[in-house]
C-alpha cells in the first residue's frame, strides 16, 4: 500500500478555510479562485480516504476525521514555517528582550517562544510579564526591545506602536451557573424589594455592583468605574489584586464581575449578557505591539513577526468558534 504524502499547500487551504469560517474567504486570503480551493479539498478527502466534512445548514462542519486531520495540519504547517525560518535565519544571532501583559502570557508565550527558539537557537531571549504602564516604562528606559500590551491611549510619543487589534471590553463572570443566581445579585434584589418575575436584570438596583479589578493605578479600572458612574450604577470593590489570574479565580468563585476583552479568557469564566444585569456598554481597547526602536535589529523584527502572526491566528480561531 503506497504511503500518503499530504500536500502542504492543500493543508494550508484546509486550515485557512476553517480558521476564517469560509472557504470563499480562504480563497480570497490565499489569492486563489473558490473553485481551485474546492478542488484542493476534494483532493484532500481522496488522500485521507475518508469524509472530512458534513453539511451543517448552508455551510460545512468537520467530521471527527476532519478534526483529527486539522490538528495534524496545524502541526505540519507550523513545522514547515519553522524549517523555512531556520533556513532564512540560520545564522541569526543576538538578544531580544520581550515584554507581555498577563493576558497574552499563557495564550501566546509558550508557542511563540518555542517556535522562535527552535528556528533561531543562537538568539537569546529574555521575557517578562508585567502591566502595560510598567512595560512602556521599561521600553522608554531601554530595558525592553519589544512589548505586546493594551493601549490606553496614553503611550509616550517616543514609543513606536503598531495597533494589532481593537477588541470590545466585556463584563466577565463565572462560566458555570447564571449570574442572576449569584448570592450578590440576589442580595441586590432583596435590598430592592424582591425580584418579581420577568425582567430581573432590567430593574435597576441601589445595591452596589461588586467589582473584581486590578489594583490602582490601572487604566481599565478607571474606564469601568467611570462608565458605571456615568450610567448611575453604584459599585463597590470586593476584590483587588495585582494578578490577573487572581481576578479570574475571584470572578469564577462568584465574588463579583470583572472586565476584560475576549482575548485569552480562561475556561472557568465567560462574558455575560450585560442587559441581563442592567449594565452599561463598555468601550473597546486596542492591542498594540510596541518597539523601542523603529528600525529594530533582525532578531527583534523576526520575533515581532511571529507575535503578530500568533495573535491573528488566535483571533481567527476564536472568531470561527464563536460563529
Amino acid at each position: 500500500m503506497s504511503q500518503v504524502m499530504f500536500d502542504l499547500d492543500v493543508l494550508r487551504s484546509f486550515s485557512t478555510g476553517i480558521a476564517l469560517g469560509s472557504y470563499a474567504r480562504a480563497a480570497d486570503r490565499l489569492g486563489r479562485s473558490t473553485s481551485a480551493v474546492s478542488a484542493q479539498l476534494k483532493k484532500l478527502e481522496a488522500q485521507a480516504g475518508t469524509v472530512l466534512f458534513r453539511k451543517a445548514g448552508r455551510g460545512l462542519e468537520l467530521t471527527d476525521a476532519g478534526e483529527t486531520l486539522l490538528a495534524y495540519a496545524h502541526r505540519m504547517l507550523e513545522l514547515n514555517e519553522e524549517a523555512s525560518a531556520a533556513m532564512r535565519g540560520a545564522d541569526l544571532e543576538g538578544w531580544v528582550r520581550l515584554g507581555l501583559q498577563e493576558d497574552f502570557g499563557e495564550t501566546l508565550l509558550p508557542a511563540v517562544l518555542g517556535r522562535f527558539a527552535r528556528a533561531h537557537p543562537k538568539v537569546r531571549i529574555e521575557a517578562c510579564v508585567a502591566r502595560s504602564a510598567e512595560l512602556r516604562e521599561r521600553l522608554e528606559l531601554g530595558r525592553l526591545d519589544l512589548a505586546l500590551a493594551w493601549d490606553a491611549g496614553d503611550q509616550p510619543p517616543s514609543l513606536h506602536a503598531e495597533r494589532v487589534a481593537r477588541l470590545p471590553l466585556q463584563w466577565i463572570g463565572p462560566a458555570s451557573g447564571d449570574v442572576l443566581d449569584a448570592p450578590w445579585w440576589k442580595e441586590r434584589e432583596r435590598r430592592e424589594g424582591g425580584g418579581g418575575s420577568g425582567g430581573r436584570g432590567a430593574r435597576k438596583s441601589k445595591e452596589p455592583l461588586p467589582l473584581v479589578l486590578l489594583d490602582a493605578p490601572c487604566p481599565l479600572r478607571d474606564i469601568v468605574t467611570q462608565t458605571l458612574d456615568r450610567a448611575g450604577v453604584p459599585w463597590r470593590h470586593t476584590f483587588t489584586s495585582a494578578s490577573l489570574a487572581a481576578l479570574w479565580a475571584a470572578s469564577s468563585a462568584g465574588l463579583g464581575l470583572t472586565v476584560r476583552t475576549p482575548f485569552g479568557l480562561p475556561s472557568h469564566v465567560r462574558a455575560i449578557d450585560r442587559t441581563a444585569v442592567g449594565l452599561p456598554a463598555l468601550p473597546q481597547m486596542s492591542m498594540a505591539l510596541y518597539r523601542a526602536q523603529a528600525n529594530a535589529e533582525a532578531p527583534v523584527g523576526r520575533l515581532a513577526s511571529l507575535l503578530l502572526e500568533a495573535v491573528r491566528q488566535h483571533m481567527q480561531v476564536e472568531a470561527a468558534q464563536f460563529h
